[in-house]
Protein backbone atom coordinates (compact mmCIF):
# COMPACT_ATOMS: atom_id res chain seq x y z
CA UNK A 1 0.00 0.00 0.00
CA UNK A 2 1.08 3.52 -0.60
CA UNK A 3 -0.38 6.59 1.33
CA UNK A 4 -0.59 10.08 -0.21
CA UNK A 5 -1.31 12.87 2.03
CA UNK A 6 -3.22 16.15 1.86
CA UNK A 7 -3.94 17.94 4.54
CA UNK A 8 -7.79 17.76 5.21
CA UNK A 9 -10.79 19.20 7.44
CA UNK A 10 -14.03 18.38 8.64
CA UNK A 11 -14.09 14.95 7.64
CA UNK A 12 -16.61 12.90 9.04
CA UNK A 13 -15.23 8.96 8.82
CA UNK A 14 -13.91 7.22 11.51
CA UNK A 15 -15.73 9.53 14.40
CA UNK A 16 -13.77 12.70 13.24
CA UNK A 17 -15.08 15.45 15.80
CA UNK A 18 -16.03 18.46 13.33
CA UNK A 19 -13.54 20.86 13.85
CA UNK A 20 -9.16 19.78 13.93
CA UNK A 21 -5.98 20.95 13.90
CA UNK A 22 -4.65 19.86 10.65
CA UNK A 23 -1.99 18.06 12.55
CA UNK A 24 -4.36 16.35 14.79
CA UNK A 25 -6.33 15.58 11.56
CA UNK A 26 -3.25 13.81 9.89
CA UNK A 27 -2.74 11.79 13.04
CA UNK A 28 -6.54 10.28 13.41
CA UNK A 29 -6.76 9.57 9.66
CA UNK A 30 -3.32 7.58 9.11
CA UNK A 31 -3.96 5.48 12.22
CA UNK A 32 -7.59 5.15 10.74
CA UNK A 33 -6.17 4.13 7.21
CA UNK A 34 -3.98 1.71 8.78
CA UNK A 35 -6.22 -0.50 10.37
CA UNK A 36 -7.71 -0.47 6.64
CA UNK A 37 -4.65 -1.12 5.59
CA UNK A 38 -4.34 -4.44 7.58
CA UNK A 39 -7.77 -5.58 6.62
CA UNK A 40 -7.16 -4.58 2.89
CA UNK A 41 -3.72 -6.62 2.91
CA UNK A 42 -5.26 -9.52 4.61
CA UNK A 43 -7.29 -10.29 1.39
CA UNK A 44 -4.90 -12.34 -1.09
CA UNK A 45 -4.60 -10.54 -4.38
CA UNK A 46 -6.78 -7.45 -3.36
CA UNK A 47 -6.50 -4.61 -5.80
CA UNK A 48 -8.30 -1.93 -3.26
CA UNK A 49 -7.85 1.38 -2.34
CA UNK A 50 -9.70 4.04 0.07
CA UNK A 51 -9.56 7.66 -0.09
CA UNK A 52 -11.37 10.43 2.34
CA UNK A 53 -12.41 13.08 0.44
CA UNK A 54 -12.68 16.41 3.11
CA UNK A 55 -14.71 19.90 3.24
CA UNK A 56 -13.63 22.47 0.86
CA UNK A 57 -10.40 23.82 1.90
CA UNK A 58 -10.69 27.72 0.61
CA UNK A 59 -7.68 27.21 -1.69
CA UNK A 60 -8.78 27.11 -5.73
CA UNK A 61 -7.30 24.92 -8.47
CA UNK A 62 -6.92 28.05 -10.47
CA UNK A 63 -7.43 27.83 -14.24
CA UNK A 64 -3.70 28.62 -15.14
CA UNK A 65 -2.46 25.14 -14.16
CA UNK A 66 -4.05 24.05 -17.19
CA UNK A 67 -2.04 26.25 -19.72
CA UNK A 68 -0.31 25.81 -22.78
CA UNK A 69 3.00 26.36 -24.31
CA UNK A 70 3.88 27.34 -28.25
CA UNK A 71 7.81 28.29 -29.25
CA UNK A 72 8.90 28.91 -32.46
CA UNK A 73 10.25 25.01 -33.31
CA UNK A 74 9.52 22.69 -35.27
CA UNK A 75 6.02 22.45 -36.76
CA UNK A 76 4.63 24.40 -33.44
CA UNK A 77 3.96 27.63 -35.03
CA UNK A 78 4.32 26.85 -38.24
CA UNK A 79 1.40 24.38 -39.71
CA UNK A 80 -0.03 24.22 -36.19
CA UNK A 81 -1.25 27.49 -35.25
CA UNK A 82 -0.60 29.24 -38.38
CA UNK A 83 -1.04 27.82 -41.93
CA UNK A 84 -0.53 29.69 -45.36
CA UNK A 85 -0.59 33.02 -43.41
CA UNK A 86 -3.48 32.72 -41.38
CA UNK A 87 -4.29 31.52 -37.59
CA UNK A 88 -6.03 27.56 -38.02
CA UNK A 89 -9.09 28.00 -36.89
CA UNK A 90 -9.43 24.36 -35.89
CA UNK A 91 -7.15 24.58 -33.79
CA UNK A 92 -8.30 27.54 -32.14
CA UNK A 93 -11.95 26.31 -31.90
CA UNK A 94 -10.43 22.98 -30.65
CA UNK A 95 -8.29 24.86 -27.72
CA UNK A 96 -11.51 27.00 -26.92
CA UNK A 97 -13.60 23.56 -26.36
CA UNK A 98 -10.80 22.86 -23.67
CA UNK A 99 -10.72 26.37 -22.23
CA UNK A 100 -7.33 26.87 -22.33
CA UNK A 101 -6.54 29.58 -19.99
CA UNK A 102 -2.83 31.03 -20.66
CA UNK A 103 -0.69 30.21 -23.77
CA UNK A 104 2.98 30.88 -23.45
CA UNK A 105 5.20 32.17 -26.11
CA UNK A 106 7.43 32.75 -27.83
CA UNK A 107 9.77 30.08 -25.89
CA UNK A 108 11.57 28.34 -24.54
CA UNK A 109 15.32 28.47 -25.98
CA UNK A 110 13.83 30.60 -29.15
CA UNK A 111 12.94 33.17 -26.40
CA UNK A 112 15.89 34.38 -26.05
CA UNK A 113 17.32 34.90 -29.54
CA UNK A 114 14.22 36.48 -30.56
CA UNK A 115 14.35 39.76 -30.73
CA UNK A 116 10.10 41.83 -31.33
CA UNK A 117 10.65 44.48 -33.57
CA UNK A 118 11.06 41.77 -36.09
CA UNK A 119 7.78 40.68 -36.05
CA UNK A 120 6.00 43.61 -36.00
CA UNK A 121 4.69 45.63 -39.14
CA UNK A 122 3.72 44.61 -42.46
CA UNK A 123 4.57 41.16 -42.81
CA UNK A 124 6.49 41.89 -46.20
CA UNK A 125 9.08 43.86 -44.37
CA UNK A 126 9.66 41.72 -41.84
CA UNK A 127 13.32 40.09 -41.75
CA UNK A 128 14.39 37.13 -42.06
CA UNK A 129 16.46 35.23 -39.52
CA UNK A 130 17.88 31.47 -38.47
CA UNK A 131 16.52 29.78 -35.22
CA UNK A 132 19.87 28.56 -34.66
CA UNK A 133 18.08 26.62 -31.37
CA UNK A 134 15.68 24.80 -33.21
CA UNK A 135 17.58 23.06 -36.73
CA UNK A 136 19.06 26.23 -38.36
CA UNK A 137 16.20 26.51 -40.59
CA UNK A 138 15.17 30.36 -41.85
CA UNK A 139 12.52 32.27 -39.39
CA UNK A 140 10.40 34.89 -41.71
CA UNK A 141 8.92 36.42 -38.12
CA UNK A 142 5.45 36.28 -40.15
CA UNK A 143 3.65 34.50 -37.16
CA UNK A 144 4.81 37.92 -34.62
CA UNK A 145 3.64 39.69 -31.31
CA UNK A 146 -0.07 40.67 -33.20
CA UNK A 147 -0.58 37.64 -34.38
CA UNK A 148 0.40 35.81 -30.81
CA UNK A 149 -2.55 38.49 -29.37
CA UNK A 150 -5.04 37.60 -32.07
CA UNK A 151 -4.14 33.91 -31.90
CA UNK A 152 -4.83 34.34 -27.81
CA UNK A 153 -7.94 36.62 -28.35
CA UNK A 154 -9.67 34.35 -30.76
CA UNK A 155 -9.10 31.51 -28.31
CA UNK A 156 -9.83 33.36 -25.28
CA UNK A 157 -7.00 32.74 -23.07
CA UNK A 158 -4.45 35.22 -21.41
CA UNK A 159 -1.46 35.75 -23.49
CA UNK A 160 2.02 34.81 -21.32
CA UNK A 161 5.40 36.81 -23.03
CA UNK A 162 9.07 35.49 -22.23
CA UNK A 163 11.35 37.94 -22.84
CA UNK A 164 14.89 37.86 -24.16
CA UNK A 165 17.55 37.84 -21.51
CA UNK A 166 20.49 35.88 -23.02
CA UNK A 167 20.85 38.01 -26.22
CA UNK A 168 18.71 40.89 -25.40
CA UNK A 169 18.73 43.69 -22.88
CA UNK A 170 16.14 45.87 -20.19
CA UNK A 171 15.92 48.58 -22.96
CA UNK A 172 14.51 45.70 -25.18
CA UNK A 173 12.03 44.31 -23.23
CA UNK A 174 11.28 47.48 -21.33
CA UNK A 175 10.40 49.11 -25.07
CA UNK A 176 8.21 45.96 -25.85
CA UNK A 177 6.25 45.88 -22.74
CA UNK A 178 5.53 49.98 -23.62
CA UNK A 179 4.70 48.98 -26.90
CA UNK A 180 1.75 46.67 -25.97
CA UNK A 181 1.00 47.99 -22.75
CA UNK A 182 1.09 52.09 -22.92
CA UNK A 183 -2.28 53.46 -23.86
CA UNK A 184 -1.08 57.32 -24.28
CA UNK A 185 1.08 58.95 -26.49
CA UNK A 186 4.74 58.03 -26.98
CA UNK A 187 6.90 56.86 -30.29
CA UNK A 188 6.06 53.17 -29.48
CA UNK A 189 2.59 52.86 -28.57
CA UNK A 190 2.04 55.43 -31.13
CA UNK A 191 3.88 52.48 -33.08
CA UNK A 192 1.46 49.95 -32.38
CA UNK A 193 -1.53 52.19 -33.23
CA UNK A 194 0.15 52.47 -37.00
CA UNK A 195 0.85 49.12 -36.54
CA UNK A 196 -3.38 48.36 -36.08
CA UNK A 197 -4.02 48.09 -32.44
CA UNK A 198 -5.35 51.33 -31.52
CA UNK A 199 -6.17 50.43 -27.62
CA UNK A 200 -3.16 48.47 -25.47
CA UNK A 201 -2.78 45.05 -25.49
CA UNK A 202 -2.86 44.85 -21.51
CA UNK A 203 -0.50 41.71 -20.95
CA UNK A 204 0.01 40.78 -17.93
CA UNK A 205 2.40 37.90 -17.82
CA UNK A 206 6.49 38.21 -18.29
CA UNK A 207 8.39 35.46 -18.11
CA UNK A 208 12.16 37.48 -17.35
CA UNK A 209 14.15 34.80 -20.08
CA UNK A 210 13.89 31.18 -20.09
CA UNK A 211 16.28 28.59 -18.67
CA UNK A 212 19.26 30.93 -17.84
CA UNK A 213 21.02 28.33 -16.54
CA UNK A 214 21.10 26.43 -19.70
CA UNK A 215 20.10 27.54 -23.38
CA UNK A 216 19.32 31.08 -21.87
CA UNK A 217 22.98 32.24 -20.85
CA UNK A 218 24.43 29.14 -19.31
CA UNK A 219 24.90 31.79 -16.19
CA UNK A 220 25.04 30.83 -12.59
CA UNK A 221 22.12 31.35 -10.25
CA UNK A 222 23.48 34.66 -8.63
CA UNK A 223 24.27 36.41 -12.06
CA UNK A 224 21.03 35.53 -12.94
CA UNK A 225 19.50 36.94 -10.31
CA UNK A 226 21.02 40.33 -10.33
CA UNK A 227 20.35 40.44 -13.59
CA UNK A 228 16.61 39.70 -13.21
CA UNK A 229 16.60 42.88 -10.62
CA UNK A 230 17.56 44.56 -13.20
CA UNK A 231 15.34 43.58 -15.55
CA UNK A 232 12.29 44.44 -13.17
CA UNK A 233 13.16 47.42 -12.11
CA UNK A 234 12.63 48.80 -16.04
CA UNK A 235 9.79 46.51 -16.13
CA UNK A 236 6.71 49.29 -15.77
CA UNK A 237 3.25 48.79 -14.47
CA UNK A 238 1.16 51.03 -17.03
CA UNK A 239 -2.00 52.58 -16.04
CA UNK A 240 -4.71 49.32 -16.34
CA UNK A 241 -1.84 47.12 -17.18
CA UNK A 242 -0.29 45.91 -14.19
CA UNK A 243 2.53 43.05 -14.39
CA UNK A 244 2.70 40.17 -13.33
CA UNK A 245 6.88 39.19 -14.00
CA UNK A 246 7.89 35.70 -13.59
CA UNK A 247 11.54 34.83 -12.55
CA UNK A 248 13.13 31.75 -14.62
CA UNK A 249 13.81 29.25 -12.31
CA UNK A 250 15.78 25.59 -11.95
CA UNK A 251 16.09 22.62 -13.88
CA UNK A 252 14.27 19.84 -12.30
CA UNK A 253 15.53 19.26 -8.54
CA UNK A 254 18.35 22.44 -8.84
CA UNK A 255 17.06 22.85 -5.52
CA UNK A 256 20.17 25.33 -5.36
CA UNK A 257 18.67 27.55 -7.90
CA UNK A 258 15.71 28.31 -6.35
CA UNK A 259 17.01 28.85 -2.60
CA UNK A 260 19.55 31.41 -4.51
CA UNK A 261 17.02 32.96 -6.34
CA UNK A 262 14.46 33.55 -3.68
CA UNK A 263 17.24 34.76 -1.25
CA UNK A 264 18.38 37.54 -3.95
CA UNK A 265 15.18 38.68 -5.39
CA UNK A 266 13.03 40.84 -3.39
CA UNK A 267 9.28 39.23 -2.99
CA UNK A 268 7.04 42.41 -4.28
CA UNK A 269 9.29 42.25 -7.46
CA UNK A 270 8.23 38.66 -8.51
CA UNK A 271 4.52 37.27 -9.11
CA UNK A 272 6.05 34.36 -10.10
CA UNK A 273 9.42 31.78 -9.78
CA UNK A 274 9.21 29.30 -12.51
CA UNK A 275 10.58 25.48 -12.80
CA UNK A 276 10.65 23.26 -15.52
CA UNK A 277 10.76 19.02 -15.43
CA UNK A 278 10.23 17.12 -18.42
CA UNK A 279 9.70 13.20 -18.09
CA UNK A 280 12.35 12.01 -20.14
CA UNK A 281 15.78 9.35 -20.05
CA UNK A 282 18.48 11.90 -19.59
CA UNK A 283 20.45 8.90 -18.18
CA UNK A 284 21.46 6.81 -21.10
CA UNK A 285 21.25 7.13 -24.76
CA UNK A 286 18.77 4.58 -25.43
CA UNK A 287 16.14 5.01 -27.98
CA UNK A 288 12.51 5.63 -26.58
CA UNK A 289 9.66 5.01 -29.09
CA UNK A 290 6.51 7.37 -28.57
CA UNK A 291 4.77 4.31 -29.34
CA UNK A 292 6.85 1.18 -29.51
CA UNK A 293 7.77 0.27 -25.84
CA UNK A 294 7.52 -2.30 -23.80
CA UNK A 295 6.06 -2.70 -20.24
CA UNK A 296 9.79 -1.39 -18.15
CA UNK A 297 9.42 1.53 -20.34
CA UNK A 298 5.85 2.30 -19.40
CA UNK A 299 6.29 1.71 -15.89
CA UNK A 300 9.97 3.78 -15.87
CA UNK A 301 8.20 6.95 -17.42
CA UNK A 302 5.21 6.92 -15.02
CA UNK A 303 7.84 7.06 -12.06
CA UNK A 304 9.58 9.79 -13.47
CA UNK A 305 6.60 11.55 -14.43
CA UNK A 306 5.00 11.16 -10.06
CA UNK A 307 9.00 12.81 -9.10
CA UNK A 308 6.69 15.77 -10.12
CA UNK A 309 5.32 15.53 -6.46
CA UNK A 310 8.65 15.70 -4.76
CA UNK A 311 9.83 18.30 -7.11
CA UNK A 312 6.80 20.28 -6.19
CA UNK A 313 7.30 20.01 -2.71
CA UNK A 314 10.70 20.36 -2.57
CA UNK A 315 10.69 23.29 -4.37
CA UNK A 316 7.92 24.81 -2.47
CA UNK A 317 9.53 24.09 1.04
CA UNK A 318 12.61 26.80 -0.08
CA UNK A 319 10.04 29.16 -1.04
CA UNK A 320 8.01 28.85 1.97
CA UNK A 321 11.45 29.73 4.33
CA UNK A 322 10.96 33.25 2.26
CA UNK A 323 7.58 33.26 1.71
CA UNK A 324 5.67 31.68 4.27
CA UNK A 325 2.31 33.55 2.97
CA UNK A 326 2.62 32.05 -0.51
CA UNK A 327 2.78 35.28 -2.09
CA UNK A 328 4.53 33.99 -4.59
CA UNK A 329 3.15 31.34 -6.79
CA UNK A 330 5.30 28.11 -8.52
CA UNK A 331 5.01 28.29 -11.91
CA UNK A 332 6.05 24.99 -13.97
CA UNK A 333 5.96 26.52 -17.19
CA UNK A 334 7.43 23.49 -19.33
CA UNK A 335 6.10 19.63 -18.29
CA UNK A 336 5.24 16.91 -20.45
CA UNK A 337 6.95 13.41 -21.53
CA UNK A 338 10.05 13.81 -23.88
CA UNK A 339 10.80 11.00 -26.00
CA UNK A 340 12.34 10.50 -29.37
CA UNK A 341 11.22 11.92 -32.38
CA UNK A 342 8.55 10.36 -35.18
CA UNK A 343 10.90 8.07 -37.80
CA UNK A 344 11.17 10.12 -40.71
CA UNK A 345 11.39 13.54 -39.37
CA UNK A 346 13.68 16.39 -38.35
CA UNK A 347 14.94 15.55 -35.59
CA UNK A 348 15.52 19.16 -34.31
CA UNK A 349 11.87 19.61 -34.66
CA UNK A 350 10.69 17.21 -32.10
CA UNK A 351 7.54 15.84 -33.17
CA UNK A 352 6.46 12.99 -31.66
CA UNK A 353 3.27 10.37 -31.08
CA UNK A 354 1.24 10.95 -28.18
CA UNK A 355 -0.37 7.63 -26.86
CA UNK A 356 -2.75 6.55 -23.95
CA UNK A 357 1.12 6.53 -21.71
CA UNK A 358 1.29 9.81 -22.63
CA UNK A 359 -2.14 10.79 -21.47
CA UNK A 360 -1.76 8.99 -18.13
CA UNK A 361 1.01 10.64 -17.39
CA UNK A 362 -0.26 13.91 -17.73
CA UNK A 363 -3.65 13.22 -15.88
CA UNK A 364 -1.40 12.33 -13.06
CA UNK A 365 1.11 15.04 -13.63
CA UNK A 366 -2.33 17.65 -13.10
CA UNK A 367 -3.75 15.77 -10.48
CA UNK A 368 -0.56 16.52 -8.58
CA UNK A 369 -0.54 20.29 -9.48
CA UNK A 370 -3.86 20.12 -8.14
CA UNK A 371 -3.07 19.02 -5.05
CA UNK A 372 -0.68 21.47 -4.46
CA UNK A 373 -2.82 24.37 -5.58
CA UNK A 374 -1.54 26.67 -2.59
CA UNK A 375 1.81 27.46 -4.11
CA UNK A 376 1.56 25.88 -8.08
CA UNK A 377 -0.61 28.65 -9.55
CA UNK A 378 0.49 28.38 -13.06
CA UNK A 379 1.45 25.39 -15.47
CA UNK A 380 2.54 24.99 -19.40
CA UNK A 381 2.51 22.13 -20.88
CA UNK A 382 5.00 21.61 -23.79
CA UNK A 383 3.96 22.40 -26.10
CA UNK A 384 0.45 22.56 -27.61
CA UNK A 385 1.08 21.59 -31.04
CA UNK A 386 2.98 19.12 -33.18
CA UNK A 387 6.00 19.36 -30.34
CA UNK A 388 6.92 16.59 -27.32
CA UNK A 389 3.42 15.98 -25.13
CA UNK A 390 1.03 17.85 -27.81
CA UNK A 391 -2.87 18.14 -27.56
CA UNK A 392 -3.16 18.27 -31.13
CA UNK A 393 -1.09 17.24 -33.95
CA UNK A 394 -1.82 18.52 -37.87
CA UNK A 395 -0.60 17.17 -41.48
CA UNK A 396 -1.67 19.82 -43.67
CA UNK A 397 -5.17 20.82 -43.73
CA UNK A 398 -5.84 17.81 -41.30
CA UNK A 399 -6.02 18.17 -37.59
CA UNK A 400 -5.80 14.94 -35.08
CA UNK A 401 -6.55 15.15 -31.18
CA UNK A 402 -4.34 13.32 -29.08
CA UNK A 403 -5.54 11.14 -25.78
CA UNK A 404 -3.52 14.24 -23.80
CA UNK A 405 -6.27 16.60 -25.46
CA UNK A 406 -8.91 14.15 -23.97
CA UNK A 407 -7.54 14.65 -20.55
CA UNK A 408 -7.26 18.36 -20.30
CA UNK A 409 -11.23 18.03 -21.72
CA UNK A 410 -12.06 15.63 -18.80
CA UNK A 411 -10.04 17.80 -16.37
CA UNK A 412 -11.26 21.35 -17.29
CA UNK A 413 -14.00 20.65 -14.93
CA UNK A 414 -11.53 22.24 -12.32
CA UNK A 415 -10.95 25.30 -13.57
CA UNK A 416 -11.01 27.60 -10.54
CA UNK A 417 -13.12 25.38 -8.31
CA UNK A 418 -12.19 25.11 -4.95
CA UNK A 419 -10.05 22.52 -3.93
CA UNK A 420 -11.32 18.81 -2.02
CA UNK A 421 -8.23 17.65 -0.19
CA UNK A 422 -8.10 13.68 -0.36
CA UNK A 423 -6.68 11.22 1.76
CA UNK A 424 -6.12 8.50 -0.48
CA UNK A 425 -4.31 5.02 0.37
CA UNK A 426 -3.84 3.44 -3.12
CA UNK A 427 -2.26 -0.26 -3.45
CA UNK A 428 1.01 -0.25 -5.31
CA UNK A 429 1.58 -0.97 -9.19
CA UNK A 430 5.06 -3.29 -9.08
CA UNK A 431 7.18 -4.34 -11.96
CA UNK A 432 10.35 -6.09 -11.59
CA UNK A 433 10.78 -5.48 -7.49
CA UNK A 434 10.08 -1.63 -7.97
CA UNK A 435 7.09 0.19 -6.88
CA UNK A 436 4.58 3.14 -7.54
CA UNK A 437 1.29 4.14 -6.61
CA UNK A 438 -0.69 2.49 -8.79
CA UNK A 439 -3.85 5.55 -8.06
CA UNK A 440 -3.81 9.02 -7.95
CA UNK A 441 -6.55 11.39 -7.67
CA UNK A 442 -7.91 15.25 -7.30
CA UNK A 443 -11.60 16.71 -6.22
CA UNK A 444 -12.32 19.71 -6.41
CA UNK A 445 -16.32 21.84 -5.85
CA UNK A 446 -17.51 24.41 -8.31
CA UNK A 447 -19.46 27.54 -6.52
CA UNK A 448 -22.72 26.03 -7.51
CA UNK A 449 -21.94 22.77 -5.31
CA UNK A 450 -21.20 20.17 -8.28
CA UNK A 451 -18.18 17.98 -7.01
CA UNK A 452 -15.40 16.74 -10.10
CA UNK A 453 -13.39 13.54 -8.88
CA UNK A 454 -10.22 12.81 -11.19
CA UNK A 455 -8.83 9.51 -10.85
CA UNK A 456 -5.98 7.69 -12.84
CA UNK A 457 -5.41 3.88 -12.68
CA UNK A 458 -1.40 3.54 -13.80
CA UNK A 459 -1.43 -0.34 -13.38
CA UNK A 460 -1.97 -1.80 -17.19
CA UNK A 461 -3.17 -5.01 -15.83
CA UNK A 462 -5.05 -4.68 -12.76
CA UNK A 463 -8.29 -2.96 -12.07
CA UNK A 464 -8.77 -1.06 -9.07
CA UNK A 465 -11.72 -1.08 -6.32
CA UNK A 466 -11.62 2.57 -4.93
CA UNK A 467 -14.50 3.35 -1.91
CA UNK A 468 -14.69 6.89 -0.33
CA UNK A 469 -14.70 6.91 3.37
CA UNK A 470 -16.35 10.21 3.66
CA UNK A 471 -20.30 9.94 3.78
CA UNK A 472 -20.28 13.39 1.21
CA UNK A 473 -22.35 11.42 -1.51
CA UNK A 474 -26.32 11.75 0.13
CA UNK A 475 -28.82 12.43 -2.84
CA UNK A 476 -26.15 12.96 -5.23
CA UNK A 477 -26.84 12.25 -8.99
CA UNK A 478 -23.42 10.80 -10.45
CA UNK A 479 -22.45 11.10 -14.16
CA UNK A 480 -18.79 9.18 -15.74
CA UNK A 481 -16.47 9.55 -18.09
CA UNK A 482 -13.32 7.61 -19.00
CA UNK A 483 -9.99 7.35 -21.01
CA UNK A 484 -8.75 4.06 -21.99
CA UNK A 485 -7.58 1.59 -24.49
CA UNK A 486 -6.78 -1.98 -24.99
CA UNK A 487 -2.76 -0.95 -25.14
CA UNK A 488 -0.70 1.76 -23.10
CA UNK A 489 0.72 1.83 -26.71
CA UNK A 490 -2.43 2.96 -28.58
CA UNK A 491 -3.01 6.45 -30.23
CA UNK A 492 -4.70 8.72 -32.55
CA UNK A 493 -3.95 8.74 -36.06
CA UNK A 494 -5.42 10.57 -38.76
CA UNK A 495 -6.96 7.44 -40.25
CA UNK A 496 -8.28 6.41 -37.02
CA UNK A 497 -8.68 9.61 -34.92
CA UNK A 498 -11.09 7.90 -32.24
CA UNK A 499 -9.49 5.55 -31.35
CA UNK A 500 -7.88 6.62 -27.93
CA UNK A 501 -11.12 8.40 -26.78
CA UNK A 502 -13.41 9.83 -24.33
CA UNK A 503 -16.35 7.23 -23.15
CA UNK A 504 -19.06 7.13 -20.77
CA UNK A 505 -18.18 5.29 -17.32
CA UNK A 506 -20.88 3.40 -15.29
CA UNK A 507 -18.61 1.41 -12.97
CA UNK A 508 -19.18 4.02 -10.41
CA UNK A 509 -22.04 3.77 -7.42
CA UNK A 510 -23.21 5.51 -4.60
CA UNK A 511 -23.13 2.89 -1.77
CA UNK A 512 -24.77 4.16 1.31
CA UNK A 513 -23.91 7.46 0.66
CA UNK A 514 -20.07 6.96 -0.16
CA UNK A 515 -18.55 5.86 -3.97
CA UNK A 516 -17.64 2.57 -5.66
CA UNK A 517 -16.31 2.82 -7.95
CA UNK A 518 -14.35 0.03 -10.28
CA UNK A 519 -11.11 1.70 -12.64
CA UNK A 520 -10.11 0.37 -15.61
CA UNK A 521 -6.90 -0.66 -15.79
CA UNK A 522 -4.43 2.02 -17.22
CA UNK A 523 -7.68 4.05 -17.53
CA UNK A 524 -8.32 8.14 -16.68
CA UNK A 525 -11.81 8.36 -15.08
CA UNK A 526 -13.63 11.77 -14.36
CA UNK A 527 -16.67 11.68 -11.86
CA UNK A 528 -19.42 14.31 -11.36
CA UNK A 529 -21.83 14.50 -8.68
CA UNK A 530 -24.79 17.06 -8.12
CA UNK A 531 -27.84 17.63 -6.00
Amino acid sequence: MNTYTRPIQGSKSCDLPSAMSFANFYQLTRRCLTVLFIATASTANAQNATIIVGDTSGLVIRRNLYGQFAEHLGRGIYDGFYRSGKIRMDVVEALKKINIPVLRWPGGCFADQYHWKDGIGPVASRPKTVNTTWGMVTEDNSFGTAEFLTLCKLIGCQPYIAGNVGTGSPQEMKDWIEYLNFGGSSTLADLRKTNGQAEPYHVPYWGVGNESWGCGGLMPAETYATKYRTYALFCKNYPGSPLKKIAGGADADDYNWTETLMKNIPLWEMWGLSFHYYTRDDATNNPHSATQFDEADYFAFCKKALHMEELISKHGAIMDKYDPQKKVALVVDEWGIWVDTEPGTNPAFLYQQNSLRDALIAASTLNIFNNHCDRVKMANLAQTVNVIHSLILTKGDQMLLTPTYAVFDLYKAHHDAKLLPLKLASPNYTFKGDSIPAVNASASVTPDGIIHITLVNLDPKNEITVKTLSGHFANKRLNGKVLTSAKFTDYNTFDAPAKVAIRPFDQAHIVDNDLHITLPAKSVVELELKN
